[in-house]
């Protein structure tokens, strides 16, 4: 009797390293910490939270509730609760973060629903400005603060509002908002 590996353990085996590939039909829980993770390239829940705190000033508790998850390269959900990883399903919560590039880029629907925390690197607009943002057009603007991804406010009934994201070089505030989601308000 020889101890060969059966059909089932090729199986088992090949299902094993596959959850350590980034699959863009599978979404795959982000690790606890740099030191966790399985898949190549992928942020630690430790660093999504860092990066909310440090660019933002998002307290890390904001975020207790939620876990993230991955799906595609970079593509980061949040989802208010708990499921077993891997999930094979088209939708997890909300779109919150892109990760996979030089610098990562919260979602619109993140920073209008988290971006009321927020404390650093938060541009409020006028009116005017406000609705030139919606409508997805550049503007120049005079800002003392850090360039990059900014959160754009705008009150609204007395409250600071998180519109969107915008993204801030050169003296030039140019509106990340999707096509999809711009809204020509001017009169």
């Amino acid at each position: 009797m020889t101890d060969q590996p059966s059909d089932s353990d090729d199986k088992l085996r090949n299902d094993d390293e596959q959850l350590r590939d980034n699959d863009g039909q599978r979404f795959g829980r982000l690790p606890a910490t740099e030191g966790d993770r399985e898949v190549a390239g992928r942020p630690s829940r430790e660093a999504v939270l860092d990066f909310w705190t440090d660019r933002f000033g998002v307290p890390a508790d904001t975020f207790a509730d939620y876990t993230f998850w991955e799906r595609g390269s970079g593509k980061i959900w949040a989802f208010r609760g708990e499921l077993p990883s891997p999930v094979e399903i088209e939708a997890l919560g909300m779109t919150f973060l892109r990760t996979r590039q030089e610098h990562w880029k919260p979602t619109l629907s993140a920073i209008q629903r988290f971006g009321d925390a927020a404390s650093d690197n938060v541009i409020d607009l006028t009116r005017e400005q406000a609705q030139t943002f919606l409508a997805g057009e550049d503007q120049e603007l005079a800002w003392d603060g850090d360039w990059g991804y900014l959160i754009v406010t705008h009150e609204l009934a007395g409250e600071r509002e998180p519109l969107g994201v915008g993204l801030y070089v050169y003296d030039e505030l140019r509106s990340q908002v999707p096509k999809g989601r711009r809204r020509d308000l001017r009169d």
